[in-house]
């Protein structure tokens, strides 16, 4: 049977970046442009999360009918329409609605589309090459989120909504082509849903009842890898005198650029040391940045040079995260089990962001920076005595499972 080469995810998880960048990046541009006012604009952009949230209520839908390839078809033929269609359409207040609506629907098929890559993952690389392929994977994501957003602005500015919504869809298509390198594993027959439905169940309540399950939800609660600071560092970004062109800058397409690379180095080490070693050190070194930005001179080359420098590393630990989501999730009910790790992981982004904000109101922008690595060392320890207890109750089989 052929198996994919690790960089075949970072082609198909393209589409995934660079359609949430049209929505979050290229959209509420082109909307200023036409008059809406921001209000309205970040009223479409918050719709796109939606479905987001509780996409792990239908992850099960990838795991139990169609294979993973066909999922992935489907999926990007309605991405691919949703995409063309929402820069087709004429922006204004009446359209709006209509908008909204286009837009909510492309993000649902956004949301199978990652959990047929995830599955594909889960299901098609040997566990010696999970780490590295996960890598790809977020590399994939944060390049296209940060040059997607500046390609269909610049596909609009000079084509008009409709040719430019075509050359995207059209470049989508072509991100399908790694599919026919590999083969995917065929699931073992079953005689009915509800049969699926049951041995969906008890893959899940072997997960959750297992040491190696409970130690996955610590994890993924912990701060380790959530790189909350990223999300103020335009609202910081005053006490470093930086300019609204450099800080549009280095977080978004410059930044999108440094996580990809950061992310393929992650998985990279994560195949190497270990998946939980690999996100501690990616932490690590995330945290070691934000104390570094918090003591250098205020100006401008050291915000850019600090915030790039924590977003590559935040990069690293996104990658090492999949790789143990991946790792923990098996071969069965991948998607399922990828999502609920990833929905608790977001929770510590949240309450992270917020404990970060708090840090501002009371000691400002260093506050921020210092409370971040505060959090991310903690969770660190935390990991650290996780690792400990299950590798004294578990020798693991190689570098990749530790």
């Amino acid at each position: 049977m052929r198996t994919p080469r690790p960089w075949s995810f970072f082609v198909l998880v393209l589409p995934y970046g660079a359609s949430f960048g049209f929505v979050s990046g290229a959209f509420p541009l082109i909307a200023r442009q036409h008059g809406i006012a921001v209000e309205a604009i970040a009223g479409v952009v918050a719709a796109a999360f939606l479905p987001h949230a509780p996409k792990f209520l239908w992850a099960p839908l990838v795991d139990m009918t169609w294979s993973r390839k066909t999922w992935y078809v489907v999926s990007l033929a309605l991405v691919s329409l949703g995409t063309f269609a929402s820069m087709a359409m004429p922006i204004s207040a009446p359209t709006l609605g209509a908008l909204t609506a286009v837009v909510v629907a492309s993000q649902v098929g956004l949301t199978t589309m990652g959990m047929s890559i995830e599955g594909l993952i889960g299901r098609t690389v040997p566990p010696e090459r999970k780490g590295t392929a996960a890598g790809w994977f977020q590399a994939g994501s944060f390049l296209g989120v940060g040059l997607g957003g500046g390609a269909a602005y610049a596909l609009v500015q000079r084509f008009g909504g409709p040719v430019g919504g075509a050359v995207l869809a059209g470049a989508f298509a072509v991100c399908a082509l790694p599919l026919l390198g590999f083969d995917e594993p065929r699931e073992p027959s079953k005689r009915t849903l509800r049969d699926a439905a049951a041995g969906l169940a008890k893959d899940l309540w072997s997960l959750v009842r297992s040491p190696g399950g409970i130690a996955a939800v610590v994890i993924c609660l912990s701060p380790v890898g959530s790189g909350a600071a990223a999300n103020l560092f335009g609202a910081i970004a005053d006490d470093w005198r930086a300019p609204p062109s450099l800080v549009v800058a280095v977080t978004t397409t410059v930044g999108s650029l440094v996580s990809a690379a950061g992310a393929a180095w992650g998985g990279w080490v994560a195949a190497r040391i270990g998946r939980r070693s690999a996100y501690a050190l990616g932490g690590a070194l995330t945290a070691s940045m934000a104390v570094a930005m918090a003591f250098a001179p205020r100006a401008p080359w050291t915000y850019a040079l600090f915030t790039l420098a924590y977003q590559a590393f935040n990069g690293a630990a996104f990658a090492a995260f999949s790789a143990f989501a991946f790792e923990i999730a098996g071969h069965a009910s991948v998607a399922t089990k990828y999502n609920i790790l990833a929905s608790l992981a977001n929770t510590s982004i949240s309450y992270t962001t917020r404990a970060d904000g708090a840090a501002h109101a009371r000691w400002g922008a260093r506050g921020v920076l210092l409370a971040d690595a505060t959090l991310t060392g903690a969770g660190i320890a935390l990991l650290a005595a996780v690792i400990a207890v299950t590798r004294s109750r578990k020798r693991p089989a190689g570098p990749d499972a530790g």
